[in-house]
Order: structure tokens, then C-alpha cells, then sequence
């Protein structure tokens, strides 16, 4: 139960930092990239790197990498979809996920297996 007590404090006060910073940036939009995901990797890396060691937190940062190009895909495919045809935001996402999938289970096999 600790565990996700500091889990959620160091998440929380993470969120806040890069929450901040992207409030500091011009242009706005920036914001939303700043408040989850690097603060949520960040938090969860650190946390790794105290109570499992640092080799198991490289194997969790790998994985994160491999997260990121999966959604790097999807994201780039979703918003070509969403400016080139102009279909709703719902179905495209929808639609998308299971490329999503299948790159992270490609990136998986060809790298992290």
C-alpha cells in the first residue's frame, strides 16, 4: 500500500512541475503534451530505479520507447486521416487502434523479444 502512495505523490507532484511548464510555453497547445505522460514515465522510471534496480527500470524505459513509436504511428495516421478527409474524431480513433496494437506487437517481437 506504500507503494502506491508514493506512486501517487511523486506522480502528482510530476504532473504539477511539467503541468507548469507547459503553462510557460508559448503556444498553449504545448500544455497538454507536458502534463501526463512524461511526468507519469518519469515518475514511474524513478520509482523503478529505487525499489527494483536500475536494470529492471532500463527494461521499463525500453518498453516506454517501444509505447511511444506505437503511438507515434497511430497518432500521425489519426491526425492525416482526421485533415485529409475530415471524418470524425471517434471513428478515426476507433478505427485506429488496432495499428496502435500492431506496431507495438512488432516493435515487441523485432526488439524487446
Amino acid at each position: 500500500m506504500s507503494q502506491i502512495l508514493v506512486r501517487f505523490l511523486i506522480g502528482g507532484v510530476a504532473v504539477s512541475a511539467f503541468a507548469v511548464l507547459g503553462d510557460l510555453l508559448k503556444p498553449k497547445s504545448f500544455a497538454g503534451l507536458f502534463g501526463a505522460a512524461p511526468s507519469i514515465a518519469l515518475a514511474a522510471l524513478g520509482l523503478a530505479v529505487v525499489t527494483d534496480g536500475a536494470s529492471y527500470a532500463a527494461i521499463e524505459g525500453r518498453s516506454m520507447m517501444a509505447g511511444a513509436i506505437a503511438f507515434f504511428a497511430y497518432a500521425s495516421l489519426v491526425s492525416w486521416i482526421m485533415m485529409r478527409y475530415k471524418f470524425k474524431a471517434l471513428l478515426v480513433t476507433m478505427c485506429s487502434i488496432p495499428l496502435w496494437l500492431g506496431v507495438a506487437g512488432g516493435v515487441y517481437y523485432v526488439w524487446l523479444k
